[in-house]
């Protein structure tokens, strides 16, 4: 099953790729594990300096900024196969 995780404190921008991931699964009909991690603690074990960012199946895809919907929809479904 594929796993997406996205970290950050919760700030806005965390809040908002969080929302981008769940819409994006909810159009598209993905089945996906998507977890929230906001302990700093955690969020440093991953080796992320800057939020919000993303990890899907264990593999940082980006940190510090937004993917747009489709680079996250391209990434989703490169690594659900």
């Amino acid at each position: 099953m594929l796993t997406i995780k996205v970290l950050g404190p919760g700030c806005c921008r965390c809040n908002d790729l969080e929302m981008l991931c769940m819409n994006v699964l909810a159009e598209n009909d993905i089945d996906a594990d998507l977890q929230k991690i906001t302990d700093m603690k955690e969020i440093a074990a991953h080796g992320i300096m800057s939020t919000p960012a993303l990890i899907i199946n264990d593999k940082v895809m980006v940190s510090g900024k937004l993917p747009t919907k489709a680079t996250l929809l391209h990434w989703i479904n490169e690594n659900n196969k």
